[in-house]
């Protein structure tokens, strides 16, 4: 896909699931879960073991309507890592320029961290494709909706304070879709490997965005 093919389905599928584990072991289970509840976008972030690796292996291991791309990127290094390492698109919890041009040349899609009114616009205007309003749970769907109001062009994407069941309630807000985290993959359920949790959880999700 191109980069506006890949963003019209993350819009689409509304949620994109943010996996920041402890350990690699048991990922793709975790993957497979997600899947299985109906998640077809997936962050892998960099902080995770062996991140770059799982990249690959996820894809080569999952059906092809899971997009998979790689989150907590901060530098130029990083974003070409990522992108060789098969990312479909990047996700910055900070603002770099050479972030979004280095996603540029390669043709992936780009989402860069923002907060205030000014960073926001700031990183549409340097060409983020999708801008993540982080940490979003600090100000709430209000403020997101704030911020829209005079600037309707925006593409948001908050994270942080998504949860199964507050994802529409964003989406009236203004986001184009929305980041989720350790509501679907808890420390408890990684500890125990419940995987049909995960799948549960993901499917709640899922569902949620149907009504």
């Amino acid at each position: 896909m191109n980069i506006e093919e890949t963003l019209k389905y993350i819009e689409q599928h509304k949620a994109v699931a943010i996996l920041r584990l402890p350990e690699s072991d048991g990922f793709q289970k975790v993957a497979e879960a997600l899947y299985k509840g109906g998640i077809r976008v997936m962050e892998i972030t960099l902080t995770m073991p062996d991140a770059l690796k799982l990249i690959g292996e996820t894809e080569k291991n999952m059906p092809k309507d899971m997009v998979i791309g790689v989150g907590s990127v901060i530098n130029r290094e990083m974003t070409q890592s990522a992108i060789n390492a098969g990312a479909a698109f990047v996700v910055s919890p900070v603002l770099k320029k050479e972030i979004i041009t280095t996603s540029k040349e390669n043709g992936v899609p780009v989402m860069c961290g923002a907060f205030s009114p000014t960073e926001i616009q700031h990183a549409w205007e340097l060409g983020s494709d999708m801008v993540k309003v982080f940490p979003a749970n600090i100000l709430g769907k209000e403020y997101l909706k704030a911020v829209k109001a005079p600037m309707p062009h925006l593409k948001l994407m908050p994270t942080g304070g998504v949860n199964l069941t507050n994802g529409n309630d964003w989406l009236a807000a203004g986001a184009s879709a929305v980041g989720v985290g350790s509501a679907l993959a808890s420390s408890d359920d990684l500890k125990n490997k419940d995987y049909k949790a995960i799948e549960k959880k993901a499917r709640t999700l899922t569902d949620h965005f149907k009504t």
